[in-house]
């Protein structure tokens, strides 16, 4: 959060802040009237849009925050952390010491509607949804016109909100990828007392598809927009991703992995390249000179603390070593949280770092007898709160981190292409393919003495692990693959058991939460909840 615009989201707590009681009269006589009155009211009200995916109510920010009952700390619903917890700890990548009720079912396979941690993390996703739905709402040609906008600031309002609609579809698309049927509301629903109606998931991807299309001439080319904002490379990266798990979405057959093609390479020729080298990707001044993210979320430990987050990707990851804890730029932190089984660090063969330099691993031991005992798995140590320089940024406690996480980054969109080379796409070549996984493999190594000569779907797939472990891919990457559930891929602790075992095929869609499915008489349940 070091531009102008991201400054903004310092002072959302200014404008965003929530009140039980809605009889309330407004704050220094801050209306919609008067925000929406200047260019500068939408800009600050579009950093409250980008600020609702970093902040929540913990640490004293003021911001909004989702409420979501048997959840006492808010920093759990912090948008990155709970999707996180979606995406590994269901997987191979990751297991958390915590004795938490909610948590632990994650590794077992046994959750259900009413876990709390799969309702924030939904709540969240409909809350970031109804902050874009609002902020469009009041950016239409009509509105712009109404308040005698023209020529550059009327352009500018155009282009936040096309990003505003960027935010939402993304959204939409996880709520489509983990939920599968969630409720759909837009800006043109009526405000107030409304019940919105469930979308298909084949009809949602229609529509975040259409979404994504209709916002690009709106927004700014690639690498061009303010640090942290969105761009037409992020619309190209989620297209891309979007068409990979296209048979996922609409059923088998229903095949694009052509246009995955098509997108990705849209941003493998947008003059991204990549960071060098590669643990700088993960580190507290990775907003400078970063030429890969195509598109992060922005932290900063002073001024929008959060202790969700890469906080808590970075503080979960540590125990109780001082020295280990400085040497990460946690010296207040060391939560005793998050570590892997063996099949990531295993992944590397050599897992000290000295081979492959993306083996980011610290203490432990491979195998995990105890889920509980932190001690047990090889700790992760990918995120850092230091600089590049080995400084660490100010800090208040010694806990809060100021590292940015990329959403989108270009690594990824090699591996796509080669992914949907693979599996049949047209407009690639399996020669370019290959070339791309071992640009990944050399910056790894920091040679070629480790190219691979030939590819395959499983490459792609292990390549994968490597590469983006712990960036919150994996348990849409196994889906994928077919290797979730059933019993054809089993990691430790999978499903409970200590050598993993299979699990129903239901769990690869996360149940709609009951609290929703109560309130809203047009919501069906997924199967097998």
């Amino acid at each position: 959060m070091r531009t102008n615009f991201l400054y903004l989201l310092c002072i959302t707590g200014l404008f965003s802040s929530c009140n039980k009681d809605l009889n309330q009269q407004p704050l220094l006589s801050n209306t919609s009237a008067t925000q929406y009155s200047t260019p500068r009211g939408y800009k600050q009200v579009l950093a409250k849009v980008y600020g609702s995916y970093s902040l929540t109510s913990s640490a004293g920010t003021g911001a909004s925050d989702v409420n979501v009952a048997g959840i006492s700390d808010p920093a759990t619903t912090d948008f990155l952390r709970a999707f996180w917890n979606a995406q590994e700890l269901t997987t191979d990548e990751d297991v958390c010491a915590w004795n938490d009720g909610a948590l632990q079912p994650f590794h077992n396979f046994n959750w259900t509607a009413s876990n709390v941690y799969l309702t924030a993390l939904y709540t969240r996703s409909l809350f970031q949804i109804t902050v874009c739905n609002e902020f469009i709402r009041n950016a239409t040609d009509e509105a712009i016109k109404s308040h005698g906008f023209a020529g550059k600031d009327a352009e500018d309002i155009k282009r936040y909100r096309a990003e505003a609609r960027f935010l939402r579809a993304f959204q939409y698309w996880v709520l489509m990828d983990l939920f599968g049927n969630p409720p759909f509301i837009t800006e043109k629903d009526p405000i107030g007392k409304y019940i919105p109606r469930q979308i298909k998931r084949a009809d949602l991807f229609a529509y975040v598809e259409s979404e994504l299309k209709a916002i690009d001439p709106d927004l700014a080319a690639p690498r061009q927009n303010e640090y942290g904002r969105v761009d037409q490379g992020a619309a190209w990266a989620l297209l891309a991703r979007l068409y990979l798990n296209a048979e996922i979405y609409l059923g088998t057959g229903q095949k694009k992995y052509s246009e995955a093609i098509q997108y990705a390479s849209k941003v493998l020729t947008a003059g991204y390249t990549l960071m060098q080298p590669y643990k700088n990707l993960f580190l507290a001044d990775n907003d400078k000179n970063n030429p890969e993210v195509i598109l992060p979320i922005a932290y900063d430990a002073t001024n929008s603390q959060n202790f969700g987050g890469t906080t808590f990707l970075i503080c979960s990851a540590h125990g109780t070593d001082p020295t280990d804890n400085r040497n990460f730029g946690i010296p207040g932190g060391g939560w005793q949280g998050n570590r892997s089984t063996k099949p990531l660090p295993l992944r590397f063969g050599d897992y000290s770092g000295g081979g492959d330099k993306r083996a980011l691993f610290g203490a432990g031991t491979l195998e995990v007898a105890d889920v509980l005992t932190f001690g047990d798995g090889v700790s992760v140590h990918k995120f850092s709160n230091l600089r590049s320089d080995g400084t660490m940024p100010p800090s208040p406690n010694g806990v809060l981190c100021s590292t940015d996480f990329p959403l989108f980054r270009l690594a990824e969109m090699y591996l796509v292409y080669a992914e949907a080379v693979l599996r049949g796409g047209s407009g690639g070549d399996q020669a370019t393919a290959l070339s791309y996984i071992n640009q990944l493999r050399e910056r790894g190594y920091e040679n070629n003495s480790n190219d691979l000569t030939s590819l395959s779907l499983q490459d792609v797939l292990n390549e994968r692990q490597r590469e983006l472990y712990w960036e919150g891919f994996r348990r849409t990457d196994l889906i994928r693959y077919g290797q979730f559930t059933g019993s054809a891929y089993l990691w430790p602790w999978k499903g409970g058991v200590a050598g993993g075992t299979g699990v129903d095929g239901h769990f690869s869609i996360f149940p709609i939460p009951s609290t929703d499915i109560i309130a809203n008489p047009n919501l069906i349940q997924n199967p097998g909840y």
